[in-house]
């Protein structure tokens, strides 16, 4: 065990009857347990809904309970029996509701109505359809819409996604901040640049296929706990699972799978991961390229002997480009500096590569813990090289595999949700609906964030999501909020977001994945695109929750109306009507990806969109899979001696989505009632003076001169690297520049925040009440950003 770890104590396996009893408490929190659980049996199966959490995909032969623990608890919280209504907002004003806790925003229950600011009584009061799209269109109509953001969450579907980015380039603009800039959009800025896509090559056939799987940076146990049947199938077949992650997760130790009998009434549990090593935050480049050194050396060694090649020469000379100076660089990497970075022993990276080297068929995903680093698509581009290395691609049973978090964050981007669209997307748009779009470039997630700092945003209008408390700096940038004229939520429920408002404000009420949405009487159906780049559909089948709900596509619809009617000859109304007139525009306006929509999402599973790596085809400018590095990075956060200080993981914990926090319970990590605390590595706590229990305080430690703390955190000893320390986002999130970003995609570096910390000696502590169902009346309450 390296130096500085704490053994972790022994703990039942993830999953099992902890998972079900989670499931059952959820539904009946929300007063749903007798609909949620018949629910549950149409999600993710043909005919039924789409979970609104993940995006994993569905298998061909779904099981009878095809859901997990954390879908069980999206759909909970969505079809809760709960109500934010008119009344509610008649009782509180906005000042008292930003005292109170992102959870017991959302848990008041699901919006009704919609609602707009009235600044004389600080209050959200009911209003018509028709006056708020008339309101909006007003104010929208006086502005420059390159000052307009329009942002998209990932739970939108494809029709939505398409209909929203139509409606942005009508008006004026390709300002399309969306969720996946804050995610995955590393993942789509840096994988072209080695294999001509920015989506993963793999399909669930791979899994089954594949005899070995590399996780580096992913929590499936938490963030896409579906996956973790497939993990429990491959370990009980033999399949080696290597985790390189910072922290030991419980599920990527011991797994009981909730469909196994036996394994239910034994209380036994699968082992996860063959071997688990934690490397520090950031050192995942020089991890990987250790792994690649070690491979080469195997592979010069028996060429030397005459042996047979370990390296996949005939697929390096046919499909790649830049092997040789790849390969002289990681030669020529010193072992000493190799471990210096990842805080692991040559052995234990020589022993990695000795399992991949063994498998013929290999597999590596990754998720935000890649993604969100400052040199995130460097990291990424090291996963994809020692893939090249023994042609672990384009294959059966081998490839590359993105998990990305939310369930339609991919789709949205491949129908258009793009601040850089292509011209032959534009020039096909245009053509179809008959008019011009914008050529100029818009503003992803960071850069509408730097906007509204700059004071050049006038409206800011959001399909879905909780913008304002999802981004770094949230106080900085929610201090400049209200100087914005207009801002727009469609949303289910309250959040934070809609408290953080502009000058006018409105908060419109959408329907929810799992509710029945009728266009002239006749039931729709939405489609999502999930990790593995299958289309399938989704259609809901509970009465919603208001007769004032509507539809993200009808919601947009009506805006663009009320809106740029007279811009483009566009039948808005008769669109809306009749989805599949949406999916048929789609087609049309992406017709090699979308070819026969409308029929193809109704055979059972929907299709897999074309994915030219799968197929050995790289769209690149060298048409081949290129070897990426850059020499002048060995670690993913530019650490140096002369800068002391620890990497903050920001993380969620286990009953949490996104920013939706649905107790204050992390039971993958031993938390109950609380959610200020702070996972640190016990000799970082003996050096600091600081004990199990004691309370501090982060300060940013980016050198650029702001000043960023977040206080209230009690310590709590874990099983991390010395140097690390982990905290749950979003609170952590005011603590986080938003400069410090992935260089090319802009991606927040989430996973690797530069921080000092310091005991709070001095007042009351920051801190959040234990869980609660109803609404806070009074007493302790949150401390947030106010405007």
């Amino acid at each position: 065990m390296a130096e500085g770890r704490k053994a972790a104590p022994e703990q039942a396996p993830a999953g099992g009857w902890g998972a079900l009893n989670a499931v059952e408490k959820h539904l009946s929190n929300q007063k749903i347990l007798f609909k949620g659980n018949r629910a549950l049996l149409s999600m993710n199966k043909p005919g039924g809904f789409d979970c609104p959490s993940c995006a994993w995909p569905d298998p061909k032969k779904p099981h009878i309970a095809e859901y997990c623990e954390n879908g069980a608890k999206a759909v909970a919280w969505e079809a809760t029996k709960k109500r934010t209504d008119p009344a509610f907002f008649a009782d509180h004003t906005v000042e008292e509701l930003k005292t109170w806790s992102d959870h017991a925003l959302e848990d008041n229950g699901r919006l009704t109505h919609p609602m707009r600011y009235n600044s004389m009584t600080d209050q959200y009061e009911p209003v018509t359809w028709e006056a708020a799209f008339a309101d909006i269109a007003e104010e929208l109509l006086k502005l420059d819409p390159k000052r307009v953001e329009l942002y998209t969450s990932g739970r939108t579907s494809n029709e939505a996604a398409f209909f929203w980015q139509l409606f942005g380039r009508v008006l004026g603009t390709n300002n399309f901040p969306d969720c996946s800039d804050m995610c995955h959009a590393t993942t789509t800025v840096a994988l072209p640049e080695s294999i001509g896509i920015g989506k993963g090559t793999v399909t669930l056939d791979d899994w089954e296929a594949c005899d070995a799987l590399f996780i580096i940076g992913q929590n499936p146990g938490t963030n896409s706990p579906r996956m973790m049947g497939y993990l429990h199938d491959m370990a009980k077949r033999g399949v080696p699972i290597v985790t390189f992650n910072p922290l030991k997760e419980r599920a990527l130790l011991r797994f009981t799978d909730p469909q196994s009998p036996v394994e239910m009434l034994t209380g036994g549990g699968q082992q996860i991961s063959s071997r688990y090593f934690q490397l520090r935050t950031g050192g995942d480049i020089m991890a990987l390229q250790g792994m690649c050194k070690a491979v080469i050396a195997a592979d010069d060694a028996a060429r030397e002997r005459g042996e047979a090649r370990i390296l996949d020469v005939d697929f390096i000379e046919a499909h790649t480009h830049g092997f040789e100076a790849f390969a002289d660089y990681v030669r020529a990497l010193p072992w000493p500096d190799i471990e210096y970075y990842t805080a692991l022993r040559r052995e234990e990276i020589e022993e990695a590569a000795r399992i991949y080297m063994r498998a013929e068929r290999v597999i590596a995903c990754w998720g935000m813990g890649i993604t969100q680093h400052k040199h995130g698509g460097d990291a990424m581009q090291q996963i994809l090289n020692l893939l090249f290395l023994r042609g672990n691609i384009g294959r059966l049973g081998a490839g590359a595999c993105p998990i990305r978090g939310h369930s339609n964050v991919q789709g949205d981007r491949t129908v258009g949700i793009n601040k850089t669209p292509t011209e032959s997307f534009l020039s096909h748009l245009d053509k179809a609906f008959g008019f011009t779009s914008p050529r100029e470039f818009g503003h992803d997630t960071a850069e509408a964030c730097e906007a509204i700092l700059k004071g050049e945003v006038d409206a800011f209008l959001a399909m879905g999501g909780n913008f304002f408390r999802a981004i770094p700096d949230f106080d900085r940038i929610g201090a400049k909020v209200p100087d914005i004229g207009l801002t727009v939520h469609v949303a289910t429920k309250l959040n934070r977001s809609h408290l953080i408002h502009g000058k006018k404000a409105f908060i419109l009420p959408a329907l929810g994945r799992t509710e029945l949405d009728l266009q002239k009487g006749e039931a729709q159906t939405v489609t999502v695109e999930d990790s593995f780049c299958m289309v399938h559909g989704s259609t809901g089948r509970l009465k919603p929750a208001s007769e004032e709900c509507r539809s993200e596509p009808w919601i947009i619809a009506h805006l663009a109306k009320a809106t740029v009617a007279g811009r483009a000859p566009i039948d808005w109304t008769g669109l809306v009507e009749d989805y599949d007139r949406i999916r048929d525009k789609i087609e049309e306006v992406i017709p090699d990806q979308f070819t026969r929509f409308k029929e193809r999402i109704r055979e059972p599973g929907g299709f897999r969109l074309p994915n030219g790596a799968s197929e050995r085809i790289w769209n690149t400018p060298t048409k081949r899979a290129n070897f990426l590095f850059n020499p002048e990075i060995r670690d993913q956060n530019d650490q140096s001696p002369d800068h002391p200080h620890m990497q903050l993981m920001t993380v969620r914990s286990h009953d949490q989505f996104n920013t939706t926090i649905y107790s204050y319970n992390d039971r993958y990590r031993g938390v109950s009632g609380e959610r200020m605390v702070v996972f640190m590595n016990e000799m970082d706590m003996a050096e600091q003076g600081l004990s199990e229990g004691d309370v501090i305080e982060f300060a940013s430690a980016d050198r650029d001169g702001i000043e960023r703390r977040a206080a209230g955190f009690k310590v709590v000893a874990f099983d991390v690297p010395k140097g690390c320390c982990a905290a749950y986002y979003p609170e952590t999130n005011a603590v986080m520049s938003l400069a410090h970003r992935d260089e090319r995609s802009n991606t927040p570096a989430a996973k690797s925040v530069p921080v000092t910390i310091a005991r709070v000696t001095q007042g009351e502590p920051v801190s959040h009440e234990p869980e609660v169902s109803e609404r806070f009346p009074s007493g302790r309450h949150m401390s947030v950003p106010t405007a």
